[in-house]
């Protein structure tokens, strides 16, 4: 790989836009741009608002993470994908980077794509496709399709778990890759102390948190992780054989657990609550259901002994590399690729999925056993691998043909 100073066109979303992928695409270009030549080309109209299940699509952080972006692209009309392909073309960029996590966008990519190499033919650059997933979590007639079509103009991609490879593999094994793990979130500063997180929430520093953070799907598992709750607090759940408590356990009064669910619901907001009530866990269980400016994520962060993660289905989250930037382990069922990230008995623990009894035991098992400390120690030590400097250097390499 040379040295020379690239010219690249970022095409994602971007604020004033919400949510992990417009703060990924913003780091990212930062990042690039310590080298390169970097233009962000960013959208007008992520979703048409009768596809948007949340309150509203806007950030509303005090203290957004921004990058100069050109809005150009609006994802249900064609003439802006037409406009934005000339403005890239004109650029003569080395190469044109896309995020791409759901079918939605493929149309507006692949045209862009298709239209910014004609322009440039016989010397088009190179497409670059960094991929959250490939086939989505929630499956729709056409997903598939619609993914081959943009991954014929595609030149190659950068995944960040072995099960989005596998993906890749499938529908084309000749597929140009690098393999490169999600990078840790570098924007919510550094964790505050536990009391004064839990002052601001008003919650008791005695009581045992866990967290649940990020938007509300359904296969997002919360169902399962307050059935979990209910057998812990019925004291169905037990650790057999108990183990050794290498950070020194402390007992644990099930019925002062607090659970801190902290996200949007896109779905099954009324089921949940039905649920909470018949499980009777209403006084354990906090509702925050709204998305969360960036200068109040460290405080729930802050304020949890730990993450977890009950997912029915995954590549890779997010949500776990929020958690390592701000040193909170992480239990996390078996699915996609969690368990590259979440090593087990190390930085968090790793259960079988639709399992509430399982989930249940592990959540006994890292207060009787005190895991939060040695799982903190090994974090520190473990997310230096997850930099962005890796990602950088895959981007230029598959630009330039490595």
């Amino acid at each position: 790989m040379s040295d020379r100073r690239l010219t690249l066109s970022l095409v994602g979303i971007a604020h004033p836009m919400r949510g992990g992928i417009a703060q990924y695409t913003a780091i990212l270009a930062h990042e690039l741009a310590r080298k390169h030549q970097v233009e962000l080309v960013s959208f007008t109209r992520q979703y048409p608002s009768f596809l948007f299940p949340g309150k509203t699509q806007i950030d509303t952080s005090e203290e957004p993470l921004t990058f100069p972006a050109r809005p150009m692209v609006d994802s249900i009309n064609p003439l802006s994908w037409l406009r934005a392909a000339s403005h890239i073309a004109g650029r003569r960029p080395d190469g044109i980077l896309f995020k791409y996590w759901m079918p939605f966008f493929a149309p507006a990519f692949g045209t862009i794509c298709r239209r910014v190499k004609s322009a440039r033919a016989p010397a088009p650059p190179r497409v670059v496709m960094i991929v959250d997933n490939l086939i989505p979590h929630e499956r729709r007639p056409g997903d598939l399709a619609l993914t081959r079509w943009l991954m014929k103009t595609t030149d190659a991609y950068i995944v960040q778990s072995s099960a989005v490879r596998e993906d890749l593999l499938r529908l084309d094994p000749g597929a140009r890759f690098r393999e490169v793990p999600h990078p840790v979130y570098n924007l919510f500063g550094q964790r505050q102390p536990r009391e004064e997180a839990r002052r601001a929430l008003g919650i008791d520093p005695a009581q045992p948190c866990l967290l649940f953070f990020g938007f509300v799907r359904a296969y997002k598992g919360l169902d399962l992780l307050l059935w979990a709750l209910a057998l812990w607090r019925r004291g169905e759940a037990t650790v057999s054989p108990p183990g050794p408590a290498p950070g020194g356990g402390r007992p644990v009064d099930p019925q002062s657990l607090r659970l801190l669910v902290v996200g949007e619901f896109y779905e099954g907001r009324e089921d949940t609550v039905r649920l909470i009530d018949q499980l009777g866990l209403r006084e354990a269980v906090t509702l925050q259901d709204q998305y969360v400016p960036n200068e109040a994520v460290r405080v729930y962060f802050s304020a949890a002994d730990v993450v977890v993660l009950p997912y029915r289905s995954a590549t890779q989250s997010g949500i776990v590399q929020i958690a390592y930037q701000l040193d909170r382990p992480v239990i996390c069922t078996d699915v996609g690729g969690l368990r590259e990230v979440v090593l087990d008995g190390r930085t968090g623990l790793v259960v079988p999925p639709d399992d509430p009894a399982a989930l249940a035991a592990a959540l006994v098992r890292y207060y009787a056993q005190g895991l939060e400390e040695p799982f903190v120690q090994a974090i520190r030590e473990e997310k230096g691998k997850y930099s962005w400097d890796r990602m950088t250097t895959a981007v230029e390499e598959l630009v330039e043909g490595a």
